[in-house]
């Protein structure tokens, strides 16, 4: 006698959950219940005979065996959600769910999106802006843009962009600096990176000076400050050369350094989704040419 059929609504739920790593996401996305989400995770687990996921304090981690049977729900769902799109048509929109540096966001991303919406108008884009620490699993993310090495435990890093950092400052504070020692008698506005000042100061042989000033979790609080006239910034170029050309800021040293990359970041545990592909290889193209 045939087995009956795995229950569709089980599978959803389990391809919903692995996706966020996440129940109460899984849920809010499905418009159920955590509880009934649970119960449908449990029902598919007793059909199969195993465990899909390991329960954490915070989200769930796919098992070995939920690992193996994840990226063929997500294909199997993506095949019919392209399959569909023909009969409803370009209103039916994919979404992706993007998490990006504010910096970045502001600077560089934002004005280029509209030409990834005209040509890939079957994608929706949501964008999320936060300071360097994002976590994909928990908040339910497709990708993530970070600033740094490029090296994130458990993630796939694909450069997007380098950018040299220089201090910039507003125009009557840089009438006063002369030459890179001058900067011990101003306010140097720090990030939390702490490194960042003491590096950019070697590299300009301003030996003897100290990187003193309060400290932001953000460049775009880091440009507002030093535009303002509350002391010197040590900013990315690239993100601020609307500033710059509209003398908001100015750069009085010719010195820069690099400290790190724009990288586009996704979890390996994931397989990679179509709309995601997509978006991955035109903010490559993007920072390859300087659109």
């Amino acid at each position: 006698m045939p087995r009956p059929p795995l229950p569709l609504n089980a599978l959803r739920a389990f391809e919903a959950a692995a996706r966020h790593q996440n129940l109460t996401r899984a849920a809010l996305e499905l418009c159920v219940s955590q509880a009934a989400l649970s119960h449908q995770i449990r029902t598919l687990e007793q059909r199969l005979g195993v465990a899909l996921f390991h329960r954490l304090p915070r989200g769930v981690a796919l098992t070995e065996e939920g690992a193996a049977l994840y990226p063929v729900l997500q294909d199997a769902f993506d095949r019919i959600a392209e399959g569909m799109q023909r009969f409803l048509g370009a209103e039916d929109r994919q979404v992706l769910t993007v998490a990006a540096v504010a910096t970045f966001a502001a600077g560089w991303l934002l004005p280029r999106l509209p030409a990834f919406e005209q040509a890939h108008p079957d994608i929706e884009v949501r964008v999320q802006t936060h300071n360097n620490r994002i976590d994909l699993a928990s908040e339910g993310l497709d990708l993530a843009i970070r600033f740094g090495d490029g090296d994130w435990q458990g993630h796939e890093s694909t450069a997007v962009l380098d950018t040299r950092f220089a201090p910039l400052c507003a125009p009557e504070v840089a009438a006063r600096l002369r030459e890179p020692a001058n900067l011990a008698t101003v306010p140097l506005l720090r990030s939390y990176r702490a490194d960042e000042w003491p590096r950019w100061l070697a590299a300009a042989g301003a030996s003897g000076v100290e990187a003193r000033g309060p400290v932001f979790d953000s460049s775009l609080a880091l440009a507002a400050a030093a535009s303002a006239g509350a002391g010197v910034a040590l900013l990315p170029l690239r993100m601020f050369e609307r500033e710059l050309a509209d003398d908001r800021l100015l750069q009085p040293f010719a010195t820069t350094v690099e400290l790190g990359r724009y990288w586009l970041t996704r979890l390996r545990s994931r397989t990679e989704r179509e709309p995601a592909r997509r978006f991955r290889l035109w903010l490559a193209e993007q920072g390859r040419t300087g659109v």
